[in-house]
């Protein structure tokens, strides 16, 4: 079966890296196209194929700045021809990419991460009073021209895949149109060697994340400087001078870390805080399998994967709950074996079978 994969942009390693790693560990011949490619960014099993990326790659600095192009991304992606023959094209997409169009009578099976989240239902997150004016104006004047092309993407597509029941209902409320779920996954082979010989925990909190608006930082460490209690915040992105102008002596930026050491704080912190609203969220799933706890909003994909056993939920984006829920943490108990087993109902083989049998089915389907 002659296989090409797509993935929006490889600028870094995060989740929608490692879904996209196991289509390339499933697929080791297939050629990756992308809009925008950093070397040495993502994994060797990514980058060890033939990689074409679209002409936006050629912008001096776009490999930093690559948010402030989105009106182009559709352009891009029209632009970006698949040239081998395909019988199945695989697309991990949360902006453009399922856009590629496809090869003549080839399949297309696109894992949807989310539906633009900044066109939809987060766009005054992202493009409210707190953006800057211009990117506002642009937001304004191209909004509806990237709504009308990402729906018009989706005729491209064979078969959809939400990442999560919660985007199973933003993917029909948005494109009014049925998709599967196959939830992702964590790597619990990082975790093993913490879980066999646990450390003892430290007097401090944890964020690891992005600095983007949804992911609501700001909230954290405005709560925390008002707790007075010690917040590790591990991470970068696009609001990063705002977020240290704002936070006291109390919160701490330890920016991006080896993955090494990222499980190393977490087996160490007291909890997770997650206050911002995910798809899915698997940030959550690593922390229960490094034996942590989770302090998260109760809304969006975490609901898919915690439970009281193995977190204190919040139920407003504001600092008096998230300050409630720290101080409703601080009086439970969190049993290891339950963060654990919950880590396990989400593994990378339990995904893989879940995608080749999702693969079988539709090739099944095509040929028969």
């Amino acid at each position: 079966m002659k296989v090409v994969i797509l993935h929006d942009w490889l600028t870094g390693f995060r989740g929608g890296e490692r879904v996209l790693e196991v289509f390339c560990e499933m697929f080791p011949d297939a050629p990756l196209y992308t809009l925008i490619y950093e070397k040495g960014s993502t994994s060797p099993v990514i980058e060890n194929r033939k990689i074409k990326t679209s002409f936006l790659n050629y912008i001096p600095g776009i490999k930093k700045h690559y948010r402030k192009f989105l009106p182009l991304f559709p352009m891009a992606a029209n632009f970006l021809k698949i040239t081998e023959d395909a019988d199945l094209v695989i697309s991990s997409s949360h902006c453009v990419i399922k856009g590629v169009k496809k090869p003549k009578n080839s399949k297309h099976i696109s894992y949807i991460h989310s539906p633009m989240r900044y066109l939809y239902d987060q766009y005054d997150v992202y493009f409210g009073k707190s953006a800057p004016f211009y990117q506002r104006i642009g937001a304004w004047i191209f909004k509806n021209y990237l709504i009308n092309w990402d729906l018009n993407s989706n005729s491209n597509v064979d078969v959809p895949i939400a990442n999560a029941h919660f985007v199973q209902k933003r993917i029909e409320k948005y494109y009014h149109i049925d998709s599967e779920v196959i939830h992702p996954f964590v790597d619990l082979a990082d975790f093993r060697e913490n879980q066999k010989n646990p450390v003892e925990k430290e007097d401090f909190y944890i964020m690891v994340t992005a600095f983007a608006p949804n992911k609501r930082v700001d909230l954290a460490i405005k709560s925390f400087n008002k707790l007075g209690k010690n917040l590790k915040i591990i991470g970068s992105g696009q609001q990063e001078r705002e977020l240290r102008e704002l936070a006291g002596d109390n919160v701490e930026f330890l920016g991006n870390l080896s993955r090494e050491k990222v499980i190393e704080y977490f087996s160490k912190a007291r909890a997770l805080i997650f206050p911002g609203t995910e798809d899915f969220g698997i940030t959550p799933l690593e922390s229960l399998a490094s034996g942590t706890p989770v302090i998260a909003f109760k809304y969006g994909g975490v609901l898919e994967t915690l439970n009281e056993k193995v977190a204190v939920f919040f139920n407003e984006q504001t600092e008096s709950d998230l300050i409630r829920a720290v101080e409703d943490f601080e009086e439970k108990e969190f049993a290891l074996v339950d963060l654990y087993s919950r880590a396990e109902e989400f593994s990378r083989e339990k995904f893989k079978e879940n995608i080749k049998e999702l693969i079988s089915n539709t090739m099944g389907n095509s040929n028969g």
